[in-house]
């Protein structure tokens, strides 16, 4: 019955983790909305300490980066997942025919290689932000073109409905599993790291369970005075649900753990959510191992041993990039405008990624997809207020804390001032400081946006600026924008008009920024 409580507990956690992903999510922003209104006597909670050195002189000039360059960097981190997915693919089914005693021939190799090189599915779907349609039928077409590829292994004895049946348990399962973790913009940036806590309170949950079994089949009066006084639905629920009382305290270090580890940059998003995906993908094979094999079945995780050592070469291939400091893009934008900005940083910023640091001001308009691992279990500590600028003094030592230097993968990440509505105009300031190009989505924008007209004045004004591209669409009032950049010097401002319903290409507007 082992196997089956195991599956059982994942599939229970997998639940958990969406539904509590959408639920973080959710009350990160009214937590967030709350934040950014609070009266201005409120007490300072910035956290004392000294803040992190920038990793290069403030004033170096930074590295000229093309769109040819982004375009490569892109290229080499996708084959790169791919080749470390083959690899895992290849050190799987080489594992499973070796314990089975298949035949090891080129064609059952490839064909069960491919088949098993799904995984690297989501990381595609994660680097180019692809909408759910396109992320659920490439999983389908993937499915689909597995069995058509193992359908060759039919005869007398095998038939298709049993090659249907088996691929349907080790590959559509994780892949529903996988479906819906990654389905959404919030449960794809919340749900993996909320699973593994959810899986500790799903084992002490079943944990509960058998004492409670053990107690009736040792028929302890205990068990028969619970049933007999709150009934036996109820008693399970008791042993069901009370453990995670215990279980709350590891699974808060636990988090803490994950957040402190990706704060020091020991865990990346990218290869957390590869790692977690591949881990699902073996869940199935083990399980099934676990009768025959026993504790031998720990051999069928044995491909995520990759994973540590292709994070090492990649460390080793960071010390190959040129030295100097990587140019940082600024993103302003017109607020309460959800979908616009929220498709801009899916085609835009996701890119810019791979070349250079991103800064902005936090807003409830791209929590989905700025949100990570320290944000989240800060958030569940109780601890968001701590983010928030409440005095001008305070915008130094939050920028202090930005994270500048890139991920394994080579990915910058997305670093945010949290402010309030009477300290965004410092936070601006410094901001600009550091900041080589600005991308200002003005789509919609009106005159009446006086917090708009003030950052397009302070662009016009800063002497060492490079570039602003702003995007414009034909409900924006252009002509306002335009007069409170009178003073600004010839060149700086590139305008980007988008045509009807459609948004200026994520390529062409890179083109503007890395020009």
């Amino acid at each position: 019955m082992l196997p089956g409580k195991i599956a059982f507990l994942l599939i229970v956690a997998t639940a958990l983790s969406f539904f509590g992903a959408l639920i973080v999510a959710a009350r990160y922003r009214a937590a967030m909305q709350a934040l950014m209104k609070a009266p201005l006597d409120a007490p300072s909670t910035t956290t004392s300490g000294t803040a992190k050195p920038l990793p290069y002189s403030a004033d170096t000039p930074a590295i000229p980066v093309s769109l040819a360059d982004n375009r490569q960097a892109q290229t080499r981190l996708i084959l790169g997942f791919l080749g470390l997915t083959l690899l895992m693919a290849l050190t799987r089914t080489l594992l499973m025919q070796i314990v089975s005693d298949g035949p090891i021939t080129i064609k059952t190799v490839s064909t069960l290689c491919a088949a098993y090189a799904w995984p690297v599915v989501p990381v595609i779907a994660v680097l180019r932000r692809w909408p759910r349609w396109r992320f659920v039928g490439v999983l389908l077409l993937w499915f689909v073109a597995a069995v058509m590829l193992l359908s060759w292994r039919t005869n007398e004895n095998v038939s298709f409905a049993q090659v249907l049946f088996w691929l349907s348990l080790d590959i559509g399962l994780p892949l529903i599993v996988v479906s819906a973790l990654c389905l959404g913009s919030a449960t794809r940036a919340v749900a993996p790291w909320l699973a593994p806590l959810f899986i500790l309170f799903c084992w002490a949950s079943q944990a509960g369970v058998d004492l409670l079994a053990a107690l009736v089949d040792a028929q302890s009066p205990l068990a028969y005075w619970l049933a007999g006084h709150i009934g036996a639905i109820t008693a399970i629920a008791l042993f069901a649900l009370t453990p995670w009382l215990f279980a709350w305290w590891p699974a808060r270090a636990l988090g803490r753990w994950l957040a402190d580890a990706y704060a020091a940059r020991r865990i990346s998003e990218l290869f957390y959510l590869f790692t977690a995906v591949w881990v699902i993908a073996l869940v199935g094979p083990a399980l099934g191992a676990i009768a025959s094999e026993g504790w031998g079945a720990l051999l069928y995780f044995l491909p995520l041993a990759w994973v540590p050592l292709a994070g090492w070469l990649l460390r080793q291939g960071a010390a190959q990039r040129p030295a100097g400091r990587p140019p940082t893009l600024l993103v302003l934008r017109v607020f309460q405008q959800d979908a616009n900005v929220q498709n801009l940083f899916d085609g835009v910023i996701e890119r810019w990624r791979l070349s250079g640091n991103t800064v902005l001001i936090a807003g409830t308009d791209l929590i989905d997809r700025t949100i990570d691992a320290e944000d989240i279990f800060t958030f569940l500590d109780g601890r968001l207020a701590e983010r928030f600028i409440r005095r001008p003094e305070e915008v130094g030592h939050r920028l202090g804390a930005f994270e500048w230097q890139p991920d394994v993968e080579g990915r910058y990440r997305v670093n945010e001032c949290y402010c309030h509505d009477t300290t965004w105009q410092q936070a601006l300031a410094e901001l600009l400081r550091v900041s080589d190009v600005v991308l200002m989505d003005l789509r919609n924008f009106v005159a009446a946006n006086r917090g708009c007209l003030y950052e397009l004045q302070t662009l016009a004004a800063l002497p060492a600026l490079q570039r602003v591209v702003v995007l414009v669409n034909e409900r924006t009032e252009v002509e306002a924008a335009r007069a409170a950049t009178a003073a600004a010097p010839a060149g700086r401002f590139v305008w980007l008009r988008q045509a009807n319903a459609t948004p200026p290409a994520a390529e062409e507007v890179l083109a503007a920024l890395l020009d």
